[in-house]
């Protein structure tokens, strides 16, 4: 059986008043200094006169702005930047800020495309003078810092300035050192008076070669299409100073993408050539 609670129900106003009205929030302001404070924190009881000032007291401790002193703000402490949150003049603006990121951004950017591009250079080759290993369409990069690092071998890839026209880049493949000497004889290669069995695919020589010493600072480069390629056989020895870098990386069409490889060509003996 339920049960329900009968006792009877007070209507006194102070008893409702205490239920719905709940305490204002008050800001309190520094008394004046003369004033006299109580035990319990309330003020005394006696109204204090300062320069034609009254303070009245009241009864839950907080006194009237109004009623203060002039000269009461002066010896108050005053919030602090710190304590507010609010951005001073000496604090850099967001603007600036962001300023500052978006330069320090593109200036680390252009950084890297520098030291890249100071160390590597994409070419696109025309022609079929690389042929079967090298094909018209086909994009390199090239590693421009290889033999600023490293020495140049018989079999690299190379790219460099035609000396006739540099403002024409060529793709050959170095078959002789300086120092070397190279002759086609009965449509063999022969470096230093061996005969070289080429490592990489190549067309057949159509004509013989007289024998040429690589002078120092030179190479003696080929195409690999020996019929169709404008080389040393042409035009004459390379200077490495036309050289721009090694051929290091195929990257379209996709098929064909992937490190360039540079087969070594074995010569037995070399005939050194002084400076």
């Amino acid at each position: 059986m339920n049960t329900f609670d009968n006792s009877p129900t007070t209507s006194d106003p102070d008893d409702i008043l205490e239920i719905v009205v709940k305490p204002r929030l008050a800001v309190v302001y520094p008394a004046p200094p003369d004033a006299e404070v109580s035990a319990t924190g309330a003020l005394s009881a006696a109204p204090v006169a300062e320069e034609g000032w009254q303070v009245a007291p009241t009864a839950d401790g907080v006194i009237d702005a109004s009623a203060l002193p002039p000269n009461s703000w002066a010896r108050s402490k005053l919030p602090t930047v710190g304590e507010t949150g609010e951005m001073s003049d000496d604090e850099p603006h967001w603007f600036g800020l962001m300023v500052r990121e978006v330069v320090e951004t593109v200036g680390l950017a252009v950084i890297i495309f520098l030291i890249i591009r100071i160390g590597i250079q994409n070419y696109r080759i025309e022609g079929q003078s690389m042929e079967p290993n090298f094909h018209d369409g086909e994009y390199l990069i090239v590693n421009k810092l290889a033999y600023r690092l490293g020495e140049y071998e018989r079999g690299d890839v190379i790219v460099f300035k035609y000396p006739n026209d540099p403002s024409k880049d060529y793709i050959k493949r170095v078959i002789g050192l300086p120092g070397d000497t190279v002759e086609i004889r009965g449509g063999q290669l022969f470096v230093n008076d061996n005969q070289i069995e080429e490592p990489y695919e190549h067309m057949p020589n159509v004509r013989d070669e007289a024998p040429m010493v690589v002078e120092a600072g030179h190479l003696y480069v080929l195409g690999d299409n020996r019929p169709a390629s404008s080389d040393t056989r042409s035009w004459g020895q390379l200077g490495q100073n036309f050289v721009i870098g090694q051929a290091w990386l195929a990257i379209w069409p996709f098929d064909s993408a992937g490190l360039v490889e540079h087969q070594p060509i074995e010569v037995n003996s070399v005939m050194a050539q002084g400076p």
